[in-house]
């Protein structure tokens, strides 16, 4: 499957950690006995690269040939992050994480191509080496950042303008640092035109049962 190569050969946006049977909704291994048509917080549905549709249910569209890829989250490992005593803006303040569509490029895979999306967290200078050493652990959420510093390097002109989610202040002595995104795939959509791809809401994500540390349930 040419998704499935994409994935493989861009595991920092694209980290998979399940792909499901040709039209089986459930992620067996992930969160057994969920639905993925039902149990996002929210859908947007591309049709030939356009995004047509923002929906809370997704079971009038689902057929027997969709194949689900979960991919992992960077919220995953905020936890860690704030055990550290690293502030992280978007759980202090309650918003959504700032993304942006950056001009690292992903290695294409067949017809999929495009950029990587990144997310951006301010970090204190001070605890730099930290967070890399902490995100480096969890390669399932997306692993170390991909750019710390100067957001023109990878293409942002402007921190204040989101491509997605909400923007956050940086304070002095802070630095912004940036990790891949799964939100990667819905530029890609976009780049490529697929007929149908249906994705989570920028922000709003799939809980599995899966330990946050990357463990297989006992």
């Amino acid at each position: 499957m040419e998704f499935a190569a994409f994935c493989t050969r861009n595991p920092t946006p694209c980290p998979l950690i399940e792909i499901t049977p040709p039209g089986d909704p459930e992620p067996a291994c992930a969160a057994p006995g969920a639905d993925l048509r039902t149990d996002l917080p929210g859908y947007r549905i591309y049709r030939k690269g356009a995004l047509v549709a923002r929906r809370g249910d997704i079971r009038d569209l689902w057929r027997d040939d969709l194949v689900a890829f979960l991919l992992g989250c960077s919220f995953t490992l905020e936890h860690a992050l704030i055990e550290a005593g690293v502030p992280v803006r978007n759980v202090e303040r309650n918003t959504t994480i700032s993304m942006f569509v950056s001009t690292l490029a992903c290695v294409p895979a067949g017809r999929f191509h495009g950029p990587m999306v990144v997310t951006m967290r301010p970090i204190p200078e001070a605890q730099l080496d930290l967070v890399g050493e902490i995100s480096s652990r969890y390669p399932h959420a997306h692993g170390a950042p991909v750019h710390v510093g100067d957001p023109g390097v990878i293409g942002i002109s402007d921190l204040g303008q989101p491509d997605y989610g909400d923007p956050v202040s940086i304070d002095a002595r802070e630095v912004p640092v940036f990790w891949g995104c799964g939100v990667t795939p819905q530029v890609v959509a976009e780049k490529t035109r697929v007929e149908l791809m249906i994705t989570h809401e920028p922000g709003q994500m799939f809980l599995t049962d899966l330990p946050r540390d990357g463990g297989r349930r006992p």
